[in-house]
């Protein structure tokens, strides 16, 4: 699965790789390496692949999508994140390294008898309204995936991902601590990632990472 066009879900659809950074998998549906890689923060193809990504203009409070080549066909969480860009720099530039990123929203499951129900599964568009109050400027946003279907054993948890460039105006004044970083927001033991997802039957799932940032 590979993510594709960014898109504020009101009025419509953008151009493929338009504001979403070309991703290594762009050929194939392959997840990325694992949560000590650096494609574990934006995936991105290699250099000569990855062709010209613009900043797409949204305004704080609203929303924006990512839409999946196919649909979402495992089980287990969406996520978002974000960055913001450090003065001086600008999105089409910044490689996103670094203690910057900040949780917007993560998906969290429906209990039933039969075990865990994720809302995300054979959707294709994933999307999240960005904080209202977050200050203006440009900023990565960063949609995650994270199949469970091979999380029993360590390493067989799967993560699909990518980066949007944004420029968000109409923004607030406050700046979201915790900050993390990719690669280390995520150990390959932590027990959302390291996780038995059919038998026994799970009755509960700590997301990996820290709690979403609210305004």
């Amino acid at each position: 699965m590979k993510y594709s066009p960014a898109a504020l879900l009101a009025p419509a659809l953008h151009v493929e790789w338009q504001h979403v950074r070309k991703t290594l998998n762009f050929y194939t549906n392959g997840p990325a390496d694992g949560v000590s890689s650096t494609q574990i923060r934006c995936y991105e193809a290699d250099a000569a692949d990855r062709g010209t990504v613009t900043t797409l203009p949204v305004s704080a409070g609203s929303t924006i999508g990512f839409a999946a080549n196919g649909v979402v066909g495992h089980p287990g969480p969406a996520s978002f994140y974000m960055a913001k860009v450090p003065t001086g720099q600008t999105a089409a530039t910044w490689d996103g390294s670094g203690a910057v990123w900040f949780k917007i929203y993560h998906e969290r499951p429906t209990i039933t008898s039969s075990g865990l129900e994720w809302a995300s599964t054979n959707t294709q568009v994933l999307s999240t309204k960005i904080p209202a109050c977050i200050p203006s400027g440009e900023y990565l946003v960063r949609v995650e995936h994270l199949a469970l279907h091979g999380a029993a054993t360590e390493g067989g948890a799967q993560f699909y991902l990518a980066c949007a460039q944004v420029s968000v105006s109409g923004g607030g004044s406050t700046s979201p601590s915790g900050l993390v970083s990719f690669p280390g927001a995520y150990k390959s033991t932590d027990p959302g990632i390291l996780f038995q997802p059919y038998w026994p039957t799970p009755t509960s799932y700590t997301n990996p990472g820290p709690a979403p940032f609210s305004c």
